[in-house]
């Protein structure tokens, strides 16, 4: 079994307290404290691949100990903190086992080579962050076929003038979960129509205040829609959930 040693890549209060095993749906529950998308499915995928271990019951149910919640949580942090493919985040836990203290990369941070355009000294830093194609696809793991399939269906867009949002890192690593499961972008055209359309009403509410003349104005819509865009994922993860167990 593996453990994640202290001082690894952070800690989480999501292992439990008084150290006994639990089930996946406790993890799934702890984990979601800091990772409100993280899915069972997502956790299945990265016991699937080597990240974590748990031990089976008889009856063949996982049991997670605290180790195994807390490297996820680590797993979990460094794919979100610094865009980590997971054989490099499976390398570097296992250095830290063996006791080695094995840097990680900065945080994600807007820089030269990823902010859209060059500012002049003394003019408004761009704050659109970019990255390129070979970036892209160094992240989520795929390869260039794979990815032009995606575009095809609108799943990733490039801008015009070239790179991608960093969101689309985001976005290919959760189609290429969706993927493993026998999912292909043509089955995900619905979601992202349905994407579109929450878009659409949550620029609704905001499109007043983005044309207010006041910067604080302007800058309360995009926080307003950021808290929209939150409600909504968590209103459509609400509404699968009740949609699934009508239907089991």
């Amino acid at each position: 079994m593996r453990h994640t040693p202290k001082g690894g890549a952070g800690s989480s209060g999501a292992a439990s307290s008084d150290g006994k095993p639990v089930s996946i749906g406790t993890v799934l529950t702890r984990l979601r404290e800091e990772f409100p998308e993280v899915t069972i499915s997502k956790i299945r995928f990265l016991e699937a691949e080597g990240l974590v271990e748990p031990t089976r019951t008889p009856s063949g149910y996982r049991k997670f100990k605290p180790a195994d919640v807390e490297r996820l949580a680590n797993v979990l942090r460094m794919q979100r903190d610094h865009y980590l493919p997971l054989k490099v985040i499976r390398e570097h836990l296992d250095a830290l086992e063996r006791g080695e203290q094995v840097p990680l990369p900065a945080p994600a941070t807007p820089t030269r080579d990823l902010v859209e355009g060059v500012s002049e000294p003394g003019a408004e830093r761009p704050t659109a962050v970019r990255i390129g194609r070979a970036e892209l696809l160094a992240a989520a793991e795929v390869d260039e076929a794979t990815l032009a399939d995606w575009e095809s269906y609108g799943l990733i867009v490039s801008h015009a003038e070239g790179g991608y949002d960093i969101e689309a890192v985001t976005v290919a690593k959760l189609v290429a979960d969706l993927g493993r499961f026998g999912l292909e972008p043509r089955h995900l055209r619905a979601v992202k129509a349905g994407a579109e359309r929450e878009a659409g009403l949550v620029e609704q509410v905001v499109a007043p205040l983005r044309r207010h003349r006041n910067p604080q104005t302007r800058a309360h819509a995009e926080a307003t829609a950021r808290e929209l865009a939150t409600l909504s994922v968590r209103l459509h993860a609400a509404l699968l959930q009740t949609a699934l167990r009508v239907r089991l």
